[in-house]
């Protein structure tokens, strides 16, 4: 797999309505299967009044991101009819990281299968131009947990290499890590050294 891939620059929510049905097209770049699941939920748990709440995502899966985990569903709409369009689009536009659920309030008319395609698509497309397109680096999450006295240590390094991080101070000090996958392995090398190999590194 390319060392770079397209995904979307943000979430973004695009709506339109078909012969009275409303149509809203939600995006999220994420970074794993489970945070493409979660956010599937919480579409799904904050649109369930509506009639379809209709998921697709493709996401780099595996240790190392080398292989594609491509998920769509219809969600109680004619086979075929929503899911694969939706995940169609993705496919088309090489977008990887990234999760979609098309919420549907039914509006009394049917729309047969072709004109579910289309809305479905059209959601997805909207969405997608919406949020951008932006290039990405694989990225992968490392928890560095530490005693007190190391973590000026960690911070310090965490900072001089320019990674996006989050600290929590408890009873002791853990740092949630994201880190492009290449430079992964050197990071948690460094980490290691630094701190004579107490650092615990997950």
């Amino acid at each position: 797999m390319s060392e770079t891939y397209r995904t979307t620059a943000d979430a973004a929510t695009a709506t339109f309505v078909v012969q009275g049905s409303e149509f809203l097209g939600h995006v999220r770049p994420v970074d794993s299967v489970d945070a493409a699941e979660a956010f599937v939920e919480d579409v799904a748990s904050e649109y369930d009044d509506a009639t379809h709440n209709v998921p697709a995502y493709r996401v780099r899966a595996g240790s190392g991101g080398e292989f594609l985990r491509e998920y769509s569903s219809d969600d109680g709409e004619p086979s075929g009819s929503a899911g694969k369009p939706a995940l169609n689009v993705l496919t088309q536009q090489e977008l990887e990281n990234c999760a979609v659920v098309v919420t549907r309030y039914y509006g009394g008319t049917n729309l047969g299968v072709g004109g579910l395609v289309r809305a479905y698509s059209r959601a997805v497309k909207e969405a997608v131009e919406t949020a951008g397109i932006v290039e990405q680096r694989p990225h992968e999450q490392v928890t560095v947990t530490v005693e007190y006295d190391d973590s000026g240590t960690v911070r310090s390094i965490l900072e001089s290499e320019g990674v996006e991080f989050d600290a929590e101070y408890e009873a002791t000090v853990t740092f949630e890590v994201r880190v492009p996958s290449a430079e992964a392995e050197a990071l948690r090398d460094r980490l290691r050294s630094a701190t004579s190999g107490r650092a615990d590194l997950a």
